[in-house]
């Protein structure tokens, strides 16, 4: 049985909660108390020393870090359809799953992370990087759809959590509608599945 060790509210934890729910993989959660620092007890710690969820353990293989769960979910259980042999579709999911790591963790995640559980952060540079992301993944989707090789990927649920979560950010998405409709376009996915304050692109696109 697969377990998945989380909390419920985490945006990187949505994520691997998505990709084993669209693949139909039974699993086991594991909601931890962030509270009480569950995530930095010994026991925890001896999953992942950075006292970091999602951790996903899968028989013997225990694995730390989203972007690195949905990597192995995709391989082990998903085939080529989520994990392409083509090079150059490799490299470009790898490509996007770098800025869900980076760019956004810096963007969107960060501003969510300080209007809602009080974080402190340099909001004007958080602010800044957020809107040149959402206009780089604006025009990509404006051309091509998905950030999966020509349809949904692993990269487009990298990516997809703290987009939708954005607006607890203070972050307006009416200005992007090759987003909001991507989003839409996940929400309506069979398995798709939801968590508090992802924003309802659905009952947006039918106002």
């Amino acid at each position: 049985m697969i377990e998945l060790y989380e909390f419920p509210l985490s945006g990187n934890c949505h994520k691997v909660r998505l990709l084993l729910s669209l693949l139909g993989l039974d699993y086991r959660s594991h909601l931890l108390n962030g509270a009480e620092r569950e995530q930095k007890t010994p026991a925890f710690l001896a999953l992942n020393p950075f006292g970091q969820v999602p951790v996903l353990a899968d028989g013997g293989t225990v694995l730390r870090d989203s972007q690195a769960i949905l990597v192995y979910l995709a391989r082990r259980y998903g085939g080529p359809d989520w994990w392409p042999d083509d090079p150059a579709a490799l490299a470009g999911t790898v490509a996007w799953l770098s800025v869900a790591a980076n760019e956004m963790a810096h963007g969107p995640n960060a501003l969510r992370l300080h209007h809602r559980f009080g974080r402190p952060l340099d909001v004007p540079a958080a602010e800044a990087t957020c809107a040149a992301l959402l206009a780089v993944l604006e025009a990509h989707l404006g051309r091509h759809g998905w950030f999966g090789p020509g349809r949904l990927g692993i990269a487009d649920l990298a990516l997809y959590p703290y987009i939708a979560l954005a607006p607890e950010g203070r972050v307006d998405l009416s200005p992007w509608p090759a987003i909001r409709a991507w989003l839409a376009r996940i929400q309506r996915l069979p398995g798709h599945v939801a968590m508090p304050g992802l924003f309802d692109a659905l009952a947006e696109a039918v106002r």
